[in-house]
């Protein structure tokens, strides 16, 4: 009997992974490494440091998460943490937080997030209990150091993930004192997304012989790419679920897959669409043979329109009448999303791709269009108006198909009765609301809000003047609209510099540091610019840190008038 290809671990039980590991990302529904994974994890494995060059989303944060806690041993645990990821946001230690504990659940992982904004005390409990991975911001993490509440001594593997970002945010100085405190034999994981000369600096200065990696961005061969239109729609993770029936209700695919990520989405995305009133199955890994050959039956025999489906499961599927191929999320490489937008434009058949993206996955879609080639237009979601305009032409067009096919004539017994007491013109119209409501009726749901786009000030040149600050707008003030500007009491005698303020207030606060908007730095103080409904926030949270060793001032900016 040959070996079954949608074996949930058959992938990952071949990168050398413990069977505690394997059976967390079954149960999470994971089916195969992504190509990070698969190049990244054995040498991690078997010890080696290494040096990863791949963007975010490509599934890195299992490829050194997997194997740090493959390394976890159940004795001697009351020492200090064996495991530091260094990350560049309070919103990334969070995720990659949450992900080590969801792999090591069985391993009883004690895990820690550390930054800025959050109680320190909280964070003191949890170290003087005991932790054995710490995820947290580089100056958070040497707060603790110097107040002698985290000891590295017993750390065996270092992470670097997001190098490139922590270095811009000047962190370069920080990290060099922290990876100081840790053990000379330590394994060290470096991941960035770009490899600019200072990371291969850090790379040459504290990993041994690392095993390099760089994520291959080969374009496909000529031909290879479908003639299809390509799109892309800007949603909010939390509203994805809704964006995703909206633009079906409009699109009105004859077939579509929706590509997951995992089982556990596959299983979430079917129900959600059922709910909505299409005939969607679900096909993923977890599936027999047969219960994928029935599913498959459906779906070329039209009782079935939607596929929702992981990579995996719909490998080598040709399905004559597939229309759509709609990505609920961006594939985790870009070889990934040619393989997916595949399976429709076979043949010289038109088709459409369409993929569901938050806006800080736009570098992703730009690396797509890179391999392929072609562009990806980016959409506004149809709002509640576009989809009742639809709708309504959805029953034109029923209307018109019926007078032009179908014998009314045994209905004029109907029209006769009620002509006595109605007008014709009335009887037609009740018609044609009897059959848009059974067809759906009006959309009775609130518009998709439009996720927030990086502030437009942070195209602007960041470069330092002469003098040490910023270049500023001519008339830029705190009280323009959207904007607010803090006065922080450390300047350029303090040896201040631009990257050490974007640093402090991004990695503690968690404002991204593609929001902090114009930067002035003077001999005693500086001036920040941050989105008006974070400024409350960000002062609270800097109000708890420091900058290069002192604890400033930080309020908002008082005006002379």
């Amino acid at each position: 009997m040959e070996d079954d290809p949608f074996e949930a671990e058959a992938g990952f039980a071949g990168l050398g992974l413990r069977a505690e590991l394997l059976r967390a990302l079954t149960a999470l529904g994971y089916e195969e490494p992504t190509p990070i994974q698969q190049e990244a994890i054995p040498p991690l494995v078997a010890g080696n440091d290494l040096v990863g060059q791949a963007a975010t989303g490509t599934g890195k944060t299992a490829a050194f998460a997997l194997p740090l806690l493959q390394a976890l041993t159940t004795e001697g645990r009351d020492g200090g943490p064996a495991a530091l990821v260094l990350v560049p946001t309070r919103e990334l230690a969070e995720q990659v937080s949450q992900a080590v504990h969801r792999y090591g659940r069985e391993l009883g992982v004690r895990v820690l997030p550390v930054y800025g904004g959050q109680p320190i005390g909280r964070q003191l409990q949890a170290l003087q209990r005991g932790v054995d991975v710490v995820v947290g911001t580089p100056g958070r993490v040497l707060d603790h150091i110097e107040r002698e509440t985290l000891r590295l001594g017993d750390v065996r593997t270092v992470v670097l993930d997001e190098a490139d970002e922590m270095l811009d945010m000047g962190f370069a100085e920080d990290i060099e004192a922290i990876l100081a405190e840790t053990p000379q034999s330590r394994q060290t994981v470096l991941f960035s997304a770009t490899m600019p000369p200072r990371i291969d600096g850090i790379a040459r200065r504290h990993l041994r012989e690392p095993v390099r990696i760089t994520m291959g961005r080969e374009a496909p061969a000529a031909g290879e790419m479908p003639l299809v239109r390509q799109s892309a729609y800007m949603v909010a993770k939390a509203h994805r679920s809704a964006a995703l029936g909206r633009i079906l209700d409009v699109e009105m695919p004859t077939a579509a897959i929706v590509f997951c990520r995992t089982r556990e989405e596959v299983d979430q995305v079917t129900e959600a669409l059922n709910g909505r009133g299409y005939r969607a199955e679900a096909l993923h890994g977890g599936m027999s043979q047969d219960q994928r050959d029935r599913v498959m039956g459906r779906l070329r025999g039209g009782s079935t329109e939607l596929l929702v489906a992981t990579d995996v499961a719909a490998r080598g599927l040709d399905v004559e009448q597939l229309t759509h191929v709609i990505n609920f999320n961006v594939p985790a490489a870009p070889e990934a999303y040619v393989h997916r937008i595949g399976r429709v434009g076979r043949a010289g058949r038109e088709g459409s791709a369409i993929t569901l993206a938050e806006p800080r996955e736009q570098r992703m879609l730009k690396a797509i269009e890179r391999l392929t080639g072609q562009r990806i237009t980016l959409e506004k979601l149809p709002t509640v108006t576009d989809l009742r305009a639809r709708r309504l032409e959805k029953t034109r067009t029923a209307l018109q198909a019926s007078l032009e096919t179908d014998d009314l004539e045994r209905f004029r017994v109907v029209l006769d009765s009620l002509a006595d007491e109605f007008d014709v013109e009335n009887i037609a119209l009740a018609a044609v609301k009897l059959l848009h409501e059974a067809a759906g009726g009006d959309v009775d749901e609130d518009d998709i809000p439009t996720p927030a786009a990086p502030s437009a000030r942070n195209a602007q040149s960041r470069d330092a003047r002469p003098g040490g600050g910023r270049e500023r707008r001519p008339g830029a003030r705190g009280s323009d609209a959207g904007v607010a500007r803090l006065f922080f009491g450390i300047g350029r005698r303090a040896g201040l510099r631009p990257q050490d303020l974007v640093g402090a207030i991004a990695g503690e606060s968690g404002l991204s540091a593609r929001d902090i908007g114009a930067i002035q730095i003077t001999d005693r103080f500086s001036l920040v610019e941050v989105p008006e409904p974070a400024a409350d926030m960000v002062i609270a949270a800097m109000q708890r840190s420091t900058i290069r060793g002192r604890r400033p001032t930080v309020r908002r900016e008082r005006f002379m008038r």
